[in-house]
């Protein structure tokens, strides 16, 4: 477990475990490095697992928000940390937000030419909605989505002196809790659920438990992010010449699985399991079918890195 020094000067913090092919891990948001543990640790000794923790979350919660988006932010992480650990062909594991920033290096880097084999977990290659692509984020409900970000958007930037959530005041954090209620309505529609959500959400101290962060600087980072996201990936993803494996919660309204089954199938030489009882979440719905499906696509691409030598 290191630090390492990024360009802007931050320090970001980066788990590593094990011996052997270099994988390197890229989180979801809010995630931290450990919650992969019961899944990769059983692999320690044939790999060497790289997992850095985003800027605002875990041990790299200090490090300050640039001045440029979080993909792209994160991107320049990632790009450095490789850089110092002198990685050039590397296995990839890319969930969420993480299969975003690979996207993006893919797109505005040559990424795609140091990846040897590639898992990419629930997400899509295009965040907005629009004419071209209907399975952007939260789908045909995008529009109520992209209204509740910004009404969070513009009630975090009226308030960017306070450091965290807690502090806000009442009424601030009131709003916040109903917003971020509406939201977790268009996932879930267990009421039962979301009655215990509300109470959470109403709490100072436990709300940012639901939250994507409990400071308001980069919780408002992290909104305007998929608020301002326009990048379309396809032909990104598409330069993958390595074996590609999605796993796609069948679930899913974050992102339907209609549009990452066709990702899918536009690389020839990529394959989708379908995790039928998940959303998002397939590692926490159905864990043992995920830690399954994590140990064949480790065990089918060992030894891919002296291939590619």
């Amino acid at each position: 477990m290191s630090y390492y020094k990024m360009p802007d000067g931050e320090m970001l913090f980066v788990r590593e475990y094990g011996q052997g092919q270099p994988v390197l891990v890229l989180s979801g948001l809010g995630m931290l490095s450990w919650q992969w543990a019961a899944f990769l640790y059983p692999h320690r000794h044939q790999f060497r697992f790289i997992i850095p923790e985003w800027r605002g979350f875990g041990a790299s919660s200090d490090c300050k928000i640039p001045d440029m988006d979080a993909i792209s932010s994160h991107w320049l992480d990632v790009q450095s940390v490789m850089q110092q650990l002198n990685l050039d062909k590397v296995i990839v594991i890319a969930y969420s937000m993480g299969a975003t920033t690979a996207m993006h290096g893919m797109q505005y880097a040559d990424f795609a030419e140091h990846v040897t084999a590639y898992l990419h977990i629930d997400q899509t290659p295009k965040i907005p909605v629009d004419d071209s692509w209907a399975y952007g984020l939260f789908g045909e409900h995008h529009p109520v989505f992209i209204s509740l970000l910004t009404q969070i958007s513009e009630l975090l930037a009226q308030h960017q002196d306070v450091k965290y959530i807690k502090d806000l005041d009442s009424n601030t954090r009131h709003q916040i809790a109903r917003l971020w209620l509406q939201f977790i309505g268009l996932q879930n529609n267990n009421k039962y659920s979301l009655k215990a959500f509300e109470w959470i959400l109403n709490q100072p101290r436990l709300q940012s438990l639901l939250l994507p962060s409990n400071r308001v600087d980069y919780m408002a980072w992290y909104i305007n992010n998929y608020l301002y996201h326009r990048e379309d990936y396809r032909a990104a993803i598409q330069k993958l010449q390595c074996p590609v494996t999605f796993l796609s919660g069948a679930q899913s309204k974050l992102y339907p699985v209609e549009g990452q089954t066709l990702v899918a199938q536009s690389i020839p030489h990529a394959k989708q399991v379908r995790f039928e009882k998940s959303g998002h979440t397939p590692l926490l719905t159905e864990p043992v079918k995920f830690g399954k499906e994590i140990a064949a696509f480790l065990k089918g691409n060992a030894n891919q890195n002296n291939q590619a030598a």
